[in-house]
């Protein structure tokens, strides 16, 4: 799977209340959410981000509560991916459940800037800076998250699991 888009810089902490604010969280609904994603750490990023993006952060992406609603807030925005130096271990898992790609490098999270053109190899884990020349490594997803992200998530991937 290979994801390419511009990105969006963030820095250390990104909890998940600057994620989707907790005053947002009288629904689930996607749509609903995107409306808020990220407001509380850049007021117009909803109406900055487009579709096929992906967000750039530094250390402990996702912090927090947590709750379910901070990936599925970015997902619902069109955010194709996160690419951080580390994720908070709650959201890591959360990201997947719902189908979001994350990726953890420490090398992207310092070099990479915002509005940087960049393309990410899920299967070899290669992140390409389109706009610099420069190339990093995250950690591949393994086959059985890759599966989960094409599903769409745990929920959908279950169910295709049990009715097929």
């Amino acid at each position: 799977m290979k994801i390419k888009g511009k990105s969006w810089k963030f820095g250390n902490d990104v909890d998940t209340d600057a994620i989707i604010p907790a005053r947002y969280l009288n629904t689930s609904d996607p749509k609903e959410l995107a409306k808020h994603v990220m407001e509380d750490a850049d007021k117009d990023f909803p109406n900055k981000v487009s579709a096929g993006d992906i967000i750039v952060a530094e250390k402990n992406f996702g912090c927090g509560s947590s709750r379910e609603h901070a990936p599925i807030a970015i997902k619902g925005a069109g955010i194709q991916a996160v690419v951080a130096k580390s994720f908070a271990r709650i959201f890591y898992r959360n990201a997947f459940n719902i189908g979001l790609p994350i990726f953890e490098c420490e090398e992207a999270g310092d070099k990479i800037k915002e509005g940087d053109q960049i393309e990410i190899d899920a299967d070899s884990g290669v992140i390409k800076n389109l706009s610099t020349g420069e190339q990093y490594i995250a950690k591949p997803i393994p086959p059985f998250m890759q599966e989960l992200i094409a599903s769409g998530g745990l929920i959908e991937w279950t169910k295709k699991k049990i009715f097929k």
